[in-house]
């Protein structure tokens, strides 16, 4: 008897088990490694003790997460700032849409010559990233500290051939953005995204001479479709992500380096 009931318990149990995993909801979400990736990973163990299955997926590149998400690969993805998930809409007409801002990594000015922006000469090279987005935020930064004036204060894709007013006569030099800490000390002044600054060992918090402040409209963000975007999961997922348990990750692991947006 008591075999038995221990027996049908057991199978009860299983039955429970089963019950249970088969109304977990997975999430696959897109990312890059640093810090996207990383960030889910510690919110994964959250989202399961809400029934929801975190399916992180890497990719290196900035194209294939919008594709996947607009093709219905993947449910979401997080690795891109506003102003590029509004150029990719518009260059390849799909309608991706936010969900929540997350973080910004702050853009930076560096310099292996000068220790402050009042060193700057009249004529002085400047490096800026040569791809749209970032060489516009660079020209962005440098309008913010005084040094230029763009025909257009707003304009995120901005070029050098955008500069109305230029009283040092600074001469930019568009490169690939990758390239940028590898000639720091053969131009007077670069403008570096973090993922580079942090892979050549600079510290933003530390070593840059302009960064970003956390009012930067760069906030990267967790993007769906129209169609998934409220769901119960990407809330909850959004709500993790925005969690008091994330700003002290964020805070601890990149000290200023990666800064929350919430």
């Amino acid at each position: 008897m008591n075999l038995k009931k221990t027996l049908l318990a057991l199978t009860a149990g299983a039955s429970l088990s089963v019950s249970v995993a088969a109304t977990a909801e997975t999430l696959s979400v897109a990312a890059t490694p640093v810090p996207h990736a990383e960030i889910l990973e510690f919110v994964k163990p959250m989202l399961a003790e809400q029934g929801v299955e975190l399916d992180i997926k890497v990719f290196t590149d900035y194209i294939q997460p919008n594709i996947q998400v607009d093709q219905k690969r993947m449910d979401a993805n997080f690795f891109q700032h506003t102003p590029y998930l509004d150029e990719f809409n518009a260059g390849r007409g799909t309608d991706l849409v936010t969900v929540t801002g997350v973080h910004i990594e702050p853009f930076g000015a560096y310099s292996g010559k000068i220790d402050s922006l009042d060193a700057l000469e009249d004529g002085a090279v400047v490096a800026i990233p040569n791809d749209p987005t970032n060489g516009g935020r660079a020209l962005l930064l440098l309008q913010n500290a005084g040094l230029i004036k763009l025909s257009d204060s707003s304009k995120i894709t901005a070029t050098p051939r955008d500069i109305a007013e230029n009283p040092k006569d600074l001469d930019f030099k568009e490169l690939e953005a990758a390239t940028l800490p590898r000639i720091l000390n053969q131009v007077d002044l670069a403008l570096i995204n973090t993922n580079y600054a942090l892979e050549a060992g600079l510290n933003p918090t530390e070593d840059a001479l302009l960064i970003e402040g956390a009012d930067s409209p760069y906030v990267n963000i967790l993007v769906a479709r129209p169609d998934n975007k409220d769901s119960e999961a990407m809330k909850k997922l959004a709500d993790a992500l925005t969690s008091d348990e994330v700003k002290a990750f964020i805070q601890d692991k990149y000290a200023g380096a990666v800064v929350s947006a919430f």
